[in-house]
């Protein structure tokens, strides 16, 4: 039966090796590594990439707006079957000072012609994507955050797999010494 013995590569032992304290001391630094290091690299990475978004989504709503557009031609009748999907239509709307203007916009499902929607332009009058609003951004944030979080824990255990096969070559090779050392002493008959 096999008993284990918790903190052994730490005490005093004849059989303890060097490479046993170096091991236990890989182990020691890859548990604050992993506790430590990782969620501050995604908090760190998760902040970054909020101040970044929330910086493309101000210059975004800086030159861009929303304007209420009259739908000038309905579906084709490919897309007035298929339930649920955005299409594009052309859509007019009148800005002061500039007169009426057109654009291809994409438009809700089941828009007929003549419907009011809301559409958001650029500053030439060519629709746009409306800009990320917080949630997506906090989104966008923790996914970042999380994704970091987990590169930096795979780059720790990637650090800590190599340390261990090194740490096992070593050990095998001073087994080899140590075998080449006693192994006469054994294999020899008696007399």
């Amino acid at each position: 039966m096999r008993t284990r013995v918790r903190g052994w590569r730490w005490r005093r032992n004849p059989l303890r090796r060097r490479c046993d304290v170096v091991e236990a001391w890989t182990v020691l630094v890859v548990a604050v590594l992993l506790s430590v290091v990782a969620p501050l690299v995604g908090v760190a990475a998760g902040l970054h990439a909020q101040d970044r978004a929330a910086a493309v989504a101000a210059a975004q709503r800086a030159t861009r707006h929303e304007v209420r557009a009259t739908v000038s031609d309905g579906p084709p009748s490919a897309f007035r079957s298929a339930r649920g999907h955005p299409y594009r239509a052309e859509v007019r709307w009148t800005e002061p000072g500039r007169g009426t203007r057109t654009t291809w916009a994409r438009v809700p499902a089941g828009t007929r012609a003549g419907a009011t929607v809301s559409v958001w332009v650029d500053s030439r009058g060519r629709a746009a994507a409306a800009p990320p609003a917080g949630a997506a951004v906090v989104r966008h944030a923790v996914t970042v955050g999380v994704c970091a979080a987990a590169c930096a824990g795979g780059v720790v255990f990637l650090g800590h797999t190599v340390a261990r096969g090194i740490a096992l070559r070593r050990r095998l090779a001073e087994w080899e010494r140590e075998w080449a050392r006693t192994g006469p002493r054994w294999t020899q008959p008696r007399a």
